[in-house]
């Protein structure tokens, strides 16, 4: 019985993660980052993936990631200007940051 609920523990960890993973992708196309954006590749702005590797070992990086998308610029990685993302709600902003941030 012990295991049982072991493995209900984990499997239940799991789940939460994928589907916090899979919430994010679909909030990256609800708000049309994808438009710009892939997870490992380059299309008009940079990879989700080069985003997370440049600020791995930056203690700042959630916050200055959630400053750049809500004031968008131009760059920090070549000239592509990003819109602002003013409009989005903080809740899915900040979880977008963290799903960026924890792409490998």
């Amino acid at each position: 019985m012990k295991a049982l609920s072991s493995l209900l523990v984990i499997a239940l960890a799991v789940s939460s993660s994928i589907g916090d993973a899979l919430g994010s992708e679909d909030l990256a196309r609800k708000y049309g980052c994808l438009a710009c954006h892939a997870i490992d590749k380059k299309v008009v702005g940079p990879a989700y993936k080069d985003i997370a590797a440049k600020y791995r070992n930056d203690p700042a990086a959630e916050a200055k990631l959630s400053e750049k998308l809500q004031t968008g610029g131009a760059g920090n990685w070549g000239e592509a200007f990003m819109p602002s993302m003013q409009l989005v709600p903080t809740g899915d902003l900040k979880t977008l940051v963290k799903w960026i941030l924890s792409l490998k």
